[in-house]
């Protein structure tokens, strides 16, 4: 695909794109696909599909209680639980507004932990990481931001997104469903959404504007950015998905070049 040599524009020391089908076939790829990239928040999709093992697993259910008094698991996935974004201080009830909280999925990956008596990085590798071949993929501290992980890896996993092997495709349906409609709250570093829709553990793109996918792509889009300039979304109605990692903290250059490139990759597809 010509349009992932865009990422050579970018003002970035490194980068490294890819564009996958459901089927696992991979469309196109460019740059070093196989380098480790500090993930940022595109950690928070692993974790959440951990999560979802677990659940299906039935070592803890979406609606028991995590976290903050009248918090559930789902809550804490949907990103309304009321936890403020780095503190573990209560800041809302849950429910009410759409929080994005690191901290709240660090009392996830806690509360995970206990319920499995595993310790919640070993159980991502073991649930998700290790089954999808993910090798390059560690979690080296909060389940919230401290993956580390490849373009090749996260390409395996946004296959298994599009035609889920290691969970039910009702779940991931569910996971890419709008938890608690009609949510208004900051998207961080696009200001205040109203709604700003979110599934379980994936941000749904939905009409939100500014935002960091692409003008063309379809309101059923989802995925996660990271802060440490990475990307991965899911686009149903192309029928792909996209990833595309860099070296350099999120700011308004991503903001520039992101929806332009992910305008070009959907014109490809």
């Amino acid at each position: 695909m010509q349009s992932l040599a865009l990422i050579e524009n970018w003002p970035v020391p490194t980068a490294a794109a890819a564009v996958v089908r459901a089927d696992g076939a991979v469309l196109g790829a460019h740059g070093p696909t196989g380098h480790r990239f500090p993930l940022a928040s595109v950690t928070k999709p692993l974790a959440a599909y951990a999560a979802l093992v677990a659940y299906e697993e039935g070592a803890i259910e979406l609606d028991e209680p995590a976290g903050p008094e009248g918090s559930t698991v789902r809550h804490l996935l949907a990103h309304t639980s009321g936890l403020a974004f780095d503190e573990h201080r209560v800041t809302s009830e849950p429910g009410a507004r759409r929080l994005y909280s690191n901290a709240g999925f660090e009392v996830l990956g806690d509360h995970i932990g206990k319920a499995t008596d595993i310790p919640f990085a070993e159980y991502l590798r073991q649930a998700v990481l290790e089954p999808l071949g993910m090798t390059a993929t560690t979690l080296d501290g909060s389940p919230a931001k401290d993956g580390v992980s490849t373009v090749d890896d996260l390409v395996r996993f946004a296959a298994e997104v599009q035609a889920p092997r290691l969970l039910d495709p009702r779940t991931v349906a569910e996971a890419m469903t709008v938890q608690y409609p009609g949510t208004k709250g900051v998207l961080p570093g696009y200001g205040h959404q109203n709604p700003n829709d979110w599934g379980l553990g994936f941000e749904i793109r939905d009409h939100k504007s500014p935002h960091w996918t692409g003008s063309s792509s379809s309101p059923r889009t989802f995925g996660h950015f990271g802060q440490s300039g990475t990307f991965l979304w899911v686009d149903p109605d192309a029928g792909a998905a996209c990833v595309a990692l860099t070296d350099r903290a999120f700011g308004p250059w991503a903001a520039e070049v992101w929806p332009q490139f992910t305008d070009a990759v959907r014109a490809e597809l």
